[in-house]
């Protein structure tokens, strides 16, 4: 059981997150994925701040865990988490993000950016990439895991199915895949174009370990984290984590229309309060 204490903490550090994104999203020009950021943000805290053997002062240290965001139109959300875990300085980011050779571009650049693990953003791309890291660490005897998170509507390509087989053909019990199950593509919900479900069954089929979760309950996220199978288990992990696309955001929450995009003055106002309404705060 997580201890009370931390997850409250964790549950700050997401409240702070979502005010931050907010914040880039406002002083941005551009759009920003701001729905699939929203989505992920109970997650990558966890994950960041919690799950995964990381150091913000060794990014090369040999046994860290490794984390690839194969859905990277989410890299905002990723750059607030490593800020706020102390990899980055968050007003470098909002100040250079998006603009020519920054370290942090729309999609996650290694060359950029050396703490990531690899660039990303060519979706169904990702999970292929962890599956080798993974590999790659059992015939080296590794104990390190490799964190992958994947999108739902990105799990249509035929990609990520092959890289499963090979992953549970491979007994890579050092991958664990967490899959934001939003169940909102760039333009559609997923159901209406593209039937996923029973969709924690298909990873079940192709011999996952399956855990499926609330994704925004960190309570959840973190007891499932502190009880993954060790790294030399015989089975991949499969995290299937219901959210919900703009979570917090009440004129976001489920609407396509926030994919992406950009923020004027009074919708941010808007939006900080709706979250401050969430949280049980009261607005600054």
């Amino acid at each position: 059981m997580a201890d009370r204490q931390e997850i409250i903490n964790l549950e700050n550090l997401a409240f702070e997150m979502r005010k931050k994104l907010l914040d880039l999203c406002v002083q941005y020009e551009g759009s920003v994925h701001i729905g699939g950021d929203l989505s992920m943000t109970d997650l990558l805290i966890g994950l960041f701040h919690h799950g995964m053997n990381i150091d913000p002062n060794d990014i090369r240290m040999p046994e860290r865990d490794r984390f690839i965001l194969s859905k990277g139109h989410g890299a905002v959300c990723m750059y607030i988490a490593m800020c706020l875990r102390g990899f980055f300085d968050y007003d470098e980011l909002v100040k250079t993000y998006g603009k020519l050779d920054s370290a942090f571009g729309m999609h996650p650049c290694r060359v950029r950016l050396p703490a990531l693990e690899c660039s990303s953003g060519s979706l169904g791309h990702g999970l292929p990439m962890a599956v080798g890291m993974a590999f790659a660490a059992k015939a080296k005897k590794q104990k390190h895991r490799v964190f992958c998170m994947v999108g739902d509507g990105e799990s249509c390509e035929g990609s990520i199915w092959e890289a499963a087989i090979s992953a549970r053909s491979r007994e890579l019990g050092n991958l664990i895949v967490i899959i934001d199950r939003n169940k909102q593509m760039m333009c559609s919900h997923t159901e209406e174009v593209t039937v996923l479900d029973p969709y924690a069954d298909k990873w079940r089929a192709f011999g996952f370990n399956v855990e499926e979760i609330d994704g925004h309950n960190m309570e959840e996220i973190i007891d499932t984290l502190d009880n993954l199978p060790g790294s030399d288990f015989d089975r991949p992990t499969a995290i299937v984590a219901n959210t919900i696309k703009g979570k917090g955001v009440d004129f976001m929450e489920r609407n396509i229309g926030w994919h992406a995009g950009s923020l004027n003055q009074t919708d941010y106002e808007k939006a900080i309060n709706s979250i401050n309404k969430i949280y049980g705060r009261e607005a600054k």
